[in-house]
Parts: structure tokens; sequence; C-alpha cells
């Protein structure tokens, strides 16, 4: 999907008409997107999310995304991890770089 959004509109692209159907597609991928922020004293005001989830599937075996994120809201870090029935999330060893581009393609701000 990642190579089809940097292709869209150009004379390569076999799948989308436009930049804009290739983010589509993208974003219509996923089960769900959550965010959530650090600790802090009750009634004091957060700093903003700190970590993210991109869930792909859910079941057994389950697949998501997770990462931290920066000051700003945008993804740092990124690591695939999956979940079967009875166990944990578990990290599953690939290629940061696609997946910190892919979890780039979603606004985690307010």
């Amino acid at each position: 999907m990642l190579e089809a959004l940097e292709a869209a509109g150009s004379d390569d692209d076999k799948e989308y008409e436009s930049p804009e159907d290739a983010e589509r597609a993208i974003h219509e991928s996923v089960v769900s997107i959550m965010v959530r922020d650090g600790w802090h004293q009750p009634g004091q005001p957060s700093d903003g999310a700190e970590e993210y989830k991109i869930l792909l599937s859910t079941g057994g075996p389950a697949l998501r995304i997770w990462g931290k994120l920066g000051k700003y809201g945008e993804p740092e870090s990124a690591e695939l991890q999956m979940q079967d029935w009875y166990l944990p999330w578990t990290r599953y060893p690939t290629r940061e770089a696609t997946l910190l581009a892919f979890a780039q393609c979603f606004y985690f701000g307010e």
C-alpha cells in the first residue's frame, strides 16, 4: 500500500487514480487506532498521548502496530506485535522503517 501511495497519480500507478485514493485505502485497512498518555496526578493536565496502537486484525492471531509518539503526536517508533489465544502481545521481527512510514499516514492528535 505504501508503494501504491508513492506511485499514486504517476504513470507507474496501476491501482489508484490519486494520492488521496491510496491514502483512503490505507486508512480503511485498519480495524482501530488508539492512543494513551502517561502517568500523571489526578486532576492535573496531561501532556498528551505518548503511545499509539493500530489494530490490523483481531482474533487468534491478532496483529497490531505499536509505538511511541513524539512531542507533537507524530510516531517516533513502530513495532509489529502479534497475539494468539491466551498468549501476550509479542514483538514480531520486521522492518521498523516500513511500519513507521505506515503509521505516519495517520493523525494521532486531538
